[in-house]
């Protein structure tokens, strides 16, 4: 008789309490390989495949799709060992615990033998009911169903193999329309249920406005940094900068620079970053998603522009890995094409500190004569987390931020010439 192990929901990061199961790759009954796909879990940052680490046979599944659960719940059963999310920073976290014997409760013991039974019967010769044929969908094409309320199951796929992809979903029947109740006043309107992510981000930033915020801002000149992103991007054979990339190399500097900001609150302490990481806000058909580019201590302009595009692209796909989503101590959440002057936004937490940034605007002030000069300027808005960091604290971090952009030729030297 085969012993039942215990699949738990995995943790996927720091600040990970729940996690919704997205779909199962395997049946009651199925044989699985090593490596095999296992679950999908979705959590308020990305989804994650849960592969398995042994051979073995699929016993319970307990927990549906669509349901969540916390972090450590049996969410199935099966044969084998542990189970793995794939792309995660750490091992995995979803620990095959074996099921006691001699001690389970009558009922587990029943459900046991019903499981093992079962079991049996689909891996014999005499092979019991096929297991239901996987939807092959893209993850995107997962989350819009869910979030439109369609049954991929009746979505043609246009993809190579029939594979369901977003577009596919886009293109199928809207959900009809809610009629308000007779009586009540006219007004129609269409019940959009919100998938797991999308309940998860608002849960994430209720618990986000829950850290102390304070906010300074200030006005950075970028007349010499759109002159040298020009005279850059007019060169063959380089990748092309826009201000965001400039953004993100002054960001990394000034934490290289000044390693106070580069810190986070965790729990009862207080935990400094080795590593230079920076968050990008991105916006996608999801909601608004920051990964973040990780390692970026003395990187090139062309290297930032390289990689954050690449993260990007990866995002938006659907694609991202759960180390896109975690660490770093603040993020860039630029609104500069939306035409805003300043934008005072939410931490994300773990993080300690969010700058916000407006549009260019043209102006003109006094110069050193007093006569009126033209300049193009960027409203910036840093909020940072009170228990790490204080008003001086954040404005040199600021002030230094604005410096580079204003001497951005600083940005193409190393970090060692341009100390002191």
């Amino acid at each position: 008789m085969s012993q039942f192990n215990d699949l738990l929901m995995p943790k996927l990061g720091l600040t990970m309490t729940e996690g919704m199961v997205v779909e199962w790759a395997v049946a009651p009954g199925d044989p699985v390989r090593t490596g095999e796909l296992l679950f999908v879990v979705e959590t308020e940052k990305v989804a994650n495949e849960v592969v398995a680490e042994a051979d073995g046979v699929m016993g319970e599944i307990i927990v549906q799709p669509g349901e969540t659960v916390p972090v450590g719940a049996v969410v199935g059963r099966w044969t084998g060992g542990p189970a793995k999310a794939e792309g995660a920073a750490q091992p995995a976290q979803a620990d095959a615990t074996p099921v006691p014997q001699g001690s389970a409760p009558a009922a587990h013991a029943q459900r046991q033998g019903a499981q093992t039974a079962a079991v049996a019967a689909s891996t014999g010769n005499q092979a019991g009911a096929a297991s239901p044929a996987r939807i092959v969908a893209t993850p995107l094409a997962r989350r819009l169903a869910r979030e439109r309320a369609l049954d991929l199951a009746q979505i043609t796929g246009t993809g190579p193999g029939g594979r369901i992809k977003a577009a596919d979903v886009r293109g199928a029947e809207a959900p009809a329309k809610i009629q308000a109740p007779a009586g009540a006043s006219a007004e129609s309107g269409q019940r959009i249920a919100a998938s797991g992510l999308v309940q998860s981000m608002a849960k994430r930033m209720t618990q986000a406005k829950q850290v102390p915020h304070f906010y300074v801002s200030a006005e950075a000149e970028v007349s010499e940094l759109l002159a040298l992103r020009a005279r850059l991007n007019a060169m063959s054979g380089a990748p092309k900068l826009t201000l965001n990339h400039f953004l993100i190399a002054a960001v990394a500097r000034a934490l290289e620079d000044l390693p106070h900001q580069n810190r986070v609150w965790q729990d009862d302490h207080i935990l400094q970053f080795d590593s230079i990481d920076v968050g990008i806000a991105v916006s996608t058909e999801r909601g608004l998603m920051a990964p973040v580019l990780h390692g970026l201590a003395g990187a090139t302009l062309d290297d930032i522009a390289v990689r954050s595009n690449a993260l990007i692209a990866r995002i938006k796909d659907g694609k991202g890995a759960h180390s896109d989503m975690s660490g770093g101590a603040i993020t860039i959440s630029n609104a500069g094409m939306f035409n805003v002057t300043y934008m005072a936004p939410i931490i994300n937490p773990p993080q300690s500190a969010i700058l916000g940034v407006g549009s260019i605007r043209e102006l003109f002030r006094p110069d050193a004569q007093g006569a009126p000069e033209l300049r193009r300027e960027i409203g910036l808005v840093l909020a940072a987390d009170h228990r790490l960091h204080d008003g001086a604290s954040a404005l040199k971090f600021l002030n230094h931020v604005i410096e580079l952009m204003q001497e951005p030729y600083r940005l193409l030297r190393n970090r060692t010439h341009t100390e002191g």
